[in-house]
């Protein structure tokens, strides 16, 4: 047995059309694109929200709201999380948040206060107040790092 033995056998594979190979073949002469106008045109066909030169339906509809440039997205992680991740870790470092796969290498993190603490040491880009109270509490201790935009 080969490979061209097998199933589809070659009766039960569909040809391709041949588009624009003649009158005979049924898609000769306009080649399936009807008579003239935009579409029959060559080149790529019009994309899908195209409304044939009438205003756009998105340059139609009033603009509404106010988009903030200067946003900054904070990753968030609970301290329970952190101490499920970090067992026994007595310092917990931005880096190690990192490395265990707890936030992006390129997200500023925040960690919030859900879930119980013991006295470690934690180092992020913020903290809620709930965190910091949590773990000044327990003994720990929260470093905040400043990054480039707050000063």
């Amino acid at each position: 047995m080969n490979l061209h033995d097998l199933y589809p056998f070659p009766e039960e594979r569909v040809n391709r059309k041949r588009i624009g190979r003649g009158r005979g073949t049924g898609q000769g002469c306009t080649a399936g694109k009807g008579n003239k106008g935009q579409n029959a045109r060559a080149g790529a066909p019009t994309r899908p929200w195209f409304e044939g030169g009438q205003m756009p339906l998105a340059r139609r509809l009033p603009k509404r709201g106010f988009k903030n440039p200067f946003r900054e997205e904070y990753q968030a992680i609970n301290l329970d999380d952190l101490m499920t991740a970090f067992p026994s870790a007595a310092v917990i470092s931005l880096e190690d948040i990192y490395a265990r796969g707890l936030a992006k290498r390129s997200a500023l993190v925040k960690i919030l206060g859900r879930g119980e603490t013991r006295g470690v040491s934690v180092e992020a880009h913020r903290f809620s107040k709930s965190a910091e109270g949590k773990l000044a509490a327990a003994g720990g201790k929260a470093s905040a790092i400043l990054t480039v935009t707050e000063g």
